[in-house]
């Protein structure tokens, strides 16, 4: 058995980045980029009137409320840049181009006009002084040209796919997906939850739930088998989905008769890099490398280790081959104090909330591996380090989210 740090290294050593791809920037929300990504454009593009109101040619001085000028044209949002000469003043709408040598804006609202003709403002008065570079928005001023947007490992989002639109990225290089494999051992398990049980059968929930948890994380689920204790089975569905990055399986790890997982992959010709972890839930986890180079994870029967294996061991390969830095852990203090009786690693069902004293974690119950519906309430995962035996209310816990690409959310 090895410690929870020595295991991951094992893992990490082992997970090269993904292929890179180029896909359209308006599809790429939820992507992770593969390259730093730098602004080909200026944002705004050119200098715009910020307000409805009129142009004028301030330069290094203010012009005074009081000062009369002659309106001579007009610009509203998608024409060209005009040509105007001071000291007049040209008319202009929010986001049209200022008329070039105009600096300043000066709002609709502090404006009397004097004269109209066909219907225009053809002479005016400021009501109120107008500085030079009020009102406009400047080319470049949001974005520069060259300007780096995101770096690589950033995930898509709609404000990043905004950007991209805005300044003309139509392609994005991102990292394939990585492509992920399941399968369920347990001659118990009912997949279909419309079939009535008969007796000692259970319905499989592992199976959807990693099917969810793994494209949350970022993976593309290739198949999903079931399997009963049978190792040439087993070995079968493995083969049945070629091209895995990486292949899951839940049940059949520990030590029992039934526990054929092991024998299964040496006889496949497998290279174990682990076998049982200093932690819990989850302790019998298995992982190894298979003959076609995918990362295997065998992971416990028990929901919670299922849950825990995924998230803590799984999803931070993934992570490496999508190209990702580390993730971040927070600490936070704790509601109630917290014992445990093992010298393990322990990952607890949690939840965030604020009440009078702030922002704090609550280790909630049922902490059993064999229990889901906290999984319900949990909206992040606690860490208490193996050589931790207590801690008291308000001592600083370790935390993460529910999945790595998921922020931590937070129960009023």
């Amino acid at each position: 058995m090895i410690g929870y740090d020595d295991a991951l290294q094992r893992l990490l050593s082992q997970a090269a980045p993904t292929a890179v791809e180029r896909v359209a920037a308006a599809e790429a929300e939820g992507r992770v980029l593969a390259a730093r990504l730098c602004s080909p454009e200026a944002l705004p593009p050119f200098d715009n009137s910020a307000m409805d109101g009129f142009a004028l040619a301030c330069g290094e001085r203010p012009i005074v409320a009081g000062t009369e000028f002659d309106v001579a044209g007009a610009s509203a949002a998608g024409d060209g840049i005009a040509e105007a000469h001071a000291p007049a003043a040209w008319e202009i709408m929010t986001g049209a181009p200022m008329p070039r040598g105009f600096d300043s804006v000066v709002p609709v609202e502090q404006v009397h006009v004097l004269e109209r003709a066909a219907g225009r403002p053809s002479r005016i008065r400021l009501e109120a002084d107008v500085a030079a570079r009020q009102h406009v928005r400047e080319a470049g001023s949001d974005i520069a040209p060259g300007a780096v947007i995101a770096e690589a490992g950033t995930v898509c989002d709609a404000a990043l796919v905004m950007v991209c639109a805005a300044v003309g990225i139509g392609e994005v290089e991102v990292r394939r997906r990585p492509r992920a494999a399941l399968v369920n051992t347990g001659r118990e398990l009912v997949d279909d939850p419309r079939r009535a049980l008969a007796g000692g059968e259970i319905r499989n929930s592992n199976g959807p739930f990693l099917a969810a948890r793994l494209r949350s994380a970022g993976a593309e689920v290739m198949g999903v088998r079931t399997v009963e204790d049978d190792a040439d089975a087993f070995l079968a569905a493995i083969d049945s989905m070629p091209g895995a990055d990486v292949v899951i399986s839940t049940g059949a790890v520990s030590m029992g008769r039934f526990d054929f997982v092991p024998d299964a992959l040496a006889r496949r010709g497998a290279t174990t890099l682990f076998h049982k972890v200093a932690i819990r839930p989850g302790k019998p986890l298995l992982a190894a490398r298979l003959p076609s180079g995918a990362l295997f994870f065998g992971l416990p029967g028990n929901p919670a280790s299922t849950a825990v294996g995924l998230r803590f061991f799984v999803e931070p390969v993934l992570r490496a081959m999508l190209g990702m830095p580390p993730e971040r852990v927070i600490r936070l203090p704790l509601r109630a104090a917290y014992a445990k009786r093992v010298p393990l690693r322990m990952h607890l069902k949690a939840r965030l909330a604020f009440d009078a004293d702030g922002l704090g974690v609550e280790v909630l119950a049922g902490q059993e591996s064999f229990r889901i519906r906290p999984l319900l309430a949990a909206n992040a995962w606690a860490i208490v380090p193996p050589d931790v035996e207590r801690l008291e209310a308000g001592e600083l816990v370790e935390v993460v989210g529910r999945g790595h690409l998921e922020p931590l959310t937070v129960d009023a």
